[in-house]
């Protein structure tokens, strides 16, 4: 009897929910509709019943899990509401989609005309409606046959100069014999042949004035097309423009006039400046490497974008604009170029406190403040001063005396291209490259641990070869860090762990790096999306050959020093690949690998502690503390290591994210994190077991979680909540899963194994 009431009560809930009970006098809900395509031939049918779902109207309400709650909340705010609430929810909820707005036989049409785009010329598309007792959905049934193909593109263009471009590039089209008709393609074919005008000259012709004809062939289901111009152009049109005057202001402001008629002039390049020398900001050379726009060229588009990107890129406008008009003082076929540019304030200063909450319990406030010169010696050059500190402690009473308060000022100098001695041709991309010249200090001091030093000079280069890859190459980068002021408690604890003492041992560390990126998160419109990272390291090679050149023999043994240090020597190389796969409704599934190794050789036995792997944290397993997973089957204590971590010199790194909506800028995420990092069989380290790929599988840590972000665009914010489901490499094979285990009941458990990760940025 109770079962049946029970099912009497979800049955009356699901009924309120449906939206059903405030239906109009005679009316149904819409609920959607039905694609059926039929055929005598076998075409693919994919790309024909997207079409045509593409073409249905109107959408049904939406529906989650068998209700529609945003019509139950727009029927609850009732037909007049009053208070904030029924107006909320009358704002937020749906009309409810009545059959009587549904047009069949319109939507049938369409369906046809999306049919017939796709070489379906000839489909008919029939609708039958299904009503039930308060609903009803549509059924469309769609006819249609093999789509026509392509056999051939034929050129009547009557002016011969286009004529001759257009042939000339016709292997370049997108249109194909053999390939199916598609209305897509005649569109893009229009626009690749006017981008390519647009760069031979022809500033005012326009896709439009390309026509397609067809001839079709209904036995054999052909379509060959003859690509011609409408008639009676404009003689602009036809008419191929060079470049006259080119007039560069870089002191434009939007509230002044656009032209000037007697301004101070400066002619650099055969381009003309306005204003006097030495009171324009930036050197006119510097900026006319930088302009692709040159007197009597002929017009391009390409060099107009070039143009465009790397004065924008240069740092130093919020604004170019660049203005073409036909010149009035020369013949026929000149147009001056107006290039427009509004200046940024010269210094900006930023400030910035935030609170940092690790996950090892660690917790305090850190200040950022930058001070930024834009052009400091005329050039363009950008000079960042950076001053950043912070402080944590651990909350609770297991280091009561243990925190950590550090201070890094850093000044780098970016110059808007190559700095170096000797002449590099110039390239037409549109990014600009830079130079880059970075001096740091660190000082980080472990009260009751230690004080380490660390000084840093970087010499760099980075530039991008399109939109999607990114090259950043760092020849110089030299960094000496010392650790001192060690008290008897750190001194106790690396003496018992060889590893961790000859990781914090005075480094000095000479080499470069590489790295590539490639991005395709700007493509908004792209379905799936790609990203990938590789990085490169090669330390101290160049004095160990010096040395070897003197006849010493490098060993870790008996390493070799550099003004009285000893040099580390290492390569490192990691790869670090993402796909993102966007969804109908805007979610995202985010896959994240990692995977690095570290190799210390000659001068060095072990990795510099600051280029070791570490793995745990808010953007690595989020289920463990911060930089607390391995190596190996090591485990590490966080209350007898306190703030000190050890690293590995393997890394191996897995993550999985479902992100969602939830309201507006409130999103959530369910995640998987799966990874360790390991010790190479050389590291004379015997701590937890070396990496073997025949047991790294069983060496895994894994976490799972739930998370929210308060995504504001420029700004977000992210709670990620984890559990561990894998958390005792150390122990055998059966205790190692700790699904089992899981009470969220409990205090204690909840204690022990709920993270709480609060970070700035999605984890990757």
């Amino acid at each position: 009897m109770k079962n049946k009431i029970f099912l009497i009560l979800i049955s009356l809930l699901l009924a309120s929910c449906s939206g059903t009970r405030h239906l109009p006098e005679g009316e149904k809900l819409y609920t959607g509709a039905e694609i059926k395509l039929e055929s005598v031939d076998k075409p693919n049918t994919r790309l024909a019943k997207s079409a045509a779902e593409s073409a249905v109207r109107p959408s049904p309400n939406k529906v989650f899990l068998g209700i529609r709650p945003k019509l139950w909340m727009y029927n609850a705010a009732g037909e007049e509401p009053k208070t904030k609430l029924e107006k909320w929810l009358r704002k937020k909820g749906e009309e409810p989609v009545l059959m009587s707005s549904v047009k069949p036989g319109a939507t049938s049409a369409i369906i046809d005309a999306k049919l017939f785009n796709l070489g379906i010329f000839k489909s008919y598309t029939e609708s039958k409606t299904v009503e039930k007792k308060r609903t009803a959905k549509v059924i469309y049934t769609s006819n249609i046959h093999d789509p026509y193909v392509v056999t051939n593109l034929e050129y009547a263009i009557q002016d011969d100069s286009l004529s001759r471009l257009i042939l000339a590039e016709k292997d370049n089209s997108v249109i194909k014999p053999g390939q199916d008709y598609n209305l897509d393609n005649l569109r893009n074919e229009r626009m690749r042949i006017d981008a390519f005008l647009k760069n031979k000259g022809y500033f005012y012709f326009n896709p439009d004035y390309l026509l397609f004809k067809a001839d079709t062939s209904d036995v054999n289901k052909t379509v060959t097309f003859k690509l011609t111009l409408k008639d009676s152009l404009p003689k602009s049109t036809l008419t191929v423009y060079r470049l006259n005057n080119v007039h560069i202001n870089q002191n434009y402001s939007l509230n002044e006039r656009r032209t000037r008629n007697n301004p101070d002039t400066m002619i650099v390049q055969d381009m003309v400046f306005f204003g006097k020398e030495e009171r324009m900001a930036i050197k006119p050379q510097v900026l006319a490497r930088s302009i692709y726009l040159h007197k009597h060229d002929i017009f391009s588009r390409q060099n107009h974008l070039i143009t465009l990107n790397r004065l924008m890129s240069m740092g130093n406008f919020k604004l170019v604009q660049v203005n073409f008009a036909e010149s009035t003082d020369s013949g026929p076929g000149l147009l001056d170029a107006n290039i427009l540019m509004t200046p940024m304030p010269k210094r900006t200063f930023r400030a910035e406190i935030d609170m940092v909450s690790k996950s090892n319990n660690y917790s305090g406030p850190r200040m950022n403040l930058s001070i930024l010169n834009r052009n400091t010696f005329g050039g363009a050059e950008l000079l960042n001063l950076k001053l950043a500190g912070s402080f944590e402690a651990q909350l609770g009473n297991k280091n009561e005396n243990l925190y950590s308060y550090s201070y890094n000022p850093q000044l780098e100098l970016t110059f808007p291209r190559f700095l170096v001695p000797f002449n590099i041709r110039q390239t037409s991309s549109i990014y600009i490259p830079k130079t880059s010249l970075l001096l740091s200090y660190n000082f980080l001091k472990r009260v009751n641990y230690f004080d380490m030093r660390t000084f840093r000079l970087v010499y760099g280069f980075k530039w991008k070869e399109n939109i999607r890859k990114e090259h950043e190459l760092s020849p110089i980068d030299i960094s000496y860090t010392s650790v001192g002021n060690q008290s008897d408690l750190f001194t106790k604890l690396i003496n018992a762990n060889p590893f961790l003492e000859k990781s914090y041992e005075e480094q000095f560390i000479a080499g470069g790096s590489y790295l590539f990126t490639y991005n395709e998160q700007m493509l908004t419109g792209k379905k799936l999306q790609s990203y990938f990272h590789i990085g490169t390291e090669l330390a101290g090679n160049v004095f160990s050959l010096g040395k070897a050149i003197g006849g010493k023999k490098i060993s870790s043994d008996d390493p070799g020093k550099v003004v009285g240090s000893v040099y580390s020597q290492y390569a490192k190389l990691s790869l670090d690949g993402r796909t993102y796969f966007t969804f109908k409704d805007k979610n995202k599934l985010a896959l994240r690998l990692f995977t690095g190794i570290a190799t210390p050789f000659g001068n060095s036995s072990v990795m510099p502690y600051s280029k070791q792997f570490f793995s745990g944290g808010p953007n690595s397993i989020r289920a463990f503390q911060i930089n607390s997973v391995g190596p190996g089957t090591y485990f590490q204590n966080p209350d007898s290591l306190g703030l000190l971590q050890l690293g590995g010199d393997i890394k191996l790194e897995m993550n999985a994210e479902y992100r969602f909506g939830i309201y507006r800028f409130f999103k959530g995420a369910l995640f998987v994190d799966a990874g360790n990092v390991w010790l190479q069989k050389s590291n004379p380290s015997d701590l937890g077991t070396p990496f073997r790929f025949s047991g790294f599988m069983n060496e895994l840590a894994v976490g799972a979680g739930v998370g929210m972000r308060i995504d504001v665009s420029f700004f977000i914010l992210r709670f990620d909540l984890a559990m561990p489901l894998r958390k005792k490499p150390e122990l055998e094979d059966n205790f190692r899963w700790v699904t089992n285990e899981i009470d969220f009941g409990s205090s204690t458990w909840r204690k022990d194994n709920l993270v709480l990760n609060v970070a700035i940025g999605y984890p990757f």
